[in-house]
């Protein structure tokens, strides 16, 4: 079956996570994606952090650049600059995370790459975006996280703000791209498209500005709670496990009143009501759970159809049968990893390769460029 994206080409011009990620969606349906490194150690990726046992490569590297073809290029070199342009006279997509002002001082900024593709779509992911006072700033996940808000309301009510223990921004912004580049390639025009972590961290804030700016009111750390829906967190059983509930609409909070055997109780009858009567709404559950293992809490939630899961490990995860049905977990080459991001019935990605070795496909590439 044809994959829905093979007619588009995209160079991958950038590092690390956040613009890697967004052409890697771009590979798993179909596009032809040509990762362009740096001669010498490539692309930092390739070392940081885990290792596959295996072969000594890194397992983000596998992950984030599989589907891609490879090629090592300095752009700072006459020929390889002249490669480099070649490659965007038939591209669609150029991705790259530069800081702003990099493209420009190689003599590569949008306006010489238009010149020579007008349909070119350009993909600039940064930290701070290509315009405003913090523009030039060195961008990382952290520090989006701390200055979007996210941080501030992450932690235990009288412990400091937290940061996600994940990468989350560069994945977050890794998809937003994705979209934002395929909104752009539908336009049919030629154009910027201009994405950065502590925006996309920001717009996924909800409310949260509005409700200040209006009324002047902050949402508080509360743990694993929410302001707004209460009960909402994670709850140990008596066999040391835990659980996580969520009660976000007034018929399942009435299931797990219910189930807590307060379903009468006029005090939790309301979002407001439940708001009010947090701290002791709250202490219900942790003994709910506390006296019962969490097969118990499970099948009793479960039974009620009130919001339950359990906590997962990854060692759960990658058992779990609901997992496995699904193919969230894949065998790219000889490497489990996480599946295709969504799942289309007519026309569905497909996980080729993983990531691959410096310059692998560079004969093949230079070759057909100057075979046409």
């Amino acid at each position: 079956m044809p994959a829905p994206l093979q007619d588009l080409r995209v160079i991958d011009l950038s590092t690390v996570l956040a613009g890697p990620n967004c052409a890697r969606y771009f590979a798993d349906f179909g596009a032809d994606v040509i990762k362009i490194e740096k001669p010498g150690d490539g692309d930092s990726l390739r070392g940081m952090a885990w290792r596959d046992p295996r072969d000594g490569t890194g397992l983000w590297w596998k992950l984030v650049n599989r589907n891609k073809r490879n090629i090592a290029l300095d752009l700072k070199l006459d020929a390889d600059r002249e490669i480099f342009l070649k490659l965007i006279d038939d591209a669609n997509v150029l991705v790259e995370n530069f800081r702003p002002g990099t493209l420009e001082r190689l003599n590569l900024g949008p306006e010489v790459l238009l010149q020579r593709n007008k349909n070119l779509v350009i993909t600039r992911v940064s930290g701070f975006g290509q315009t405003g006072p913090y523009k030039d700033r060195p961008g990382f996940a952290s520090i989006a996280e701390s200055m979007s808000g996210l941080a501030s309301i992450s932690g235990e009510p009288d412990g400091p703000p937290m940061l996600p223990p994940i990468a989350l921004t560069d994945e977050v912004t890794g998809i937003v791209a994705a979209f934002a580049t395929m909104v752009a390639l539908h336009s049919k025009v030629g154009q910027v498209v201009d994405v950065n972590l502590l925006e996309t961290m920001f717009q996924i804030m909800g409310p949260l500005i509005s409700v200040f700016m209006l009324t002047g009111e902050q949402q508080p750390r509360l743990g694993s709670q929410l302001p707004y829906t209460v009960p909402r967190g994670v709850y140990q059983c008596s066999d040391g496990k835990w659980v996580g509930v969520s009660a976000s609409s007034d018929t399942i909070a009435a299931r797990v009143m219910e189930v807590l055997g307060f379903a009468s109780d006029q005090r939790f009858t309301t979002f407001a009501g439940r708001v009010a009567n947090r701290a002791e709404l709250h202490e219900l559950m942790v003994d709910f759970c506390s006296k019962r293992d969490s097969a118990n809490v499970l099948k009793i939630f479960t039974d009620a159809q009130a919001a339950i899961g359990p906590v997962m490990s990854m060692a759960d995860i990658a058992v779990d049968p609901h997992f496995v049905a699904r193919q969230a977990i894949s065998i790219v080459g000889a490497t489990p990893m996480q599946g295709l991001l969504a799942a289309l019935s007519g026309t569905p990605g497909e996980l080729r390769w993983e990531g691959r070795a410096l310059d692998a496909d560079g004969i093949e590439i230079r070759k057909n460029l100057w075979n046409k």
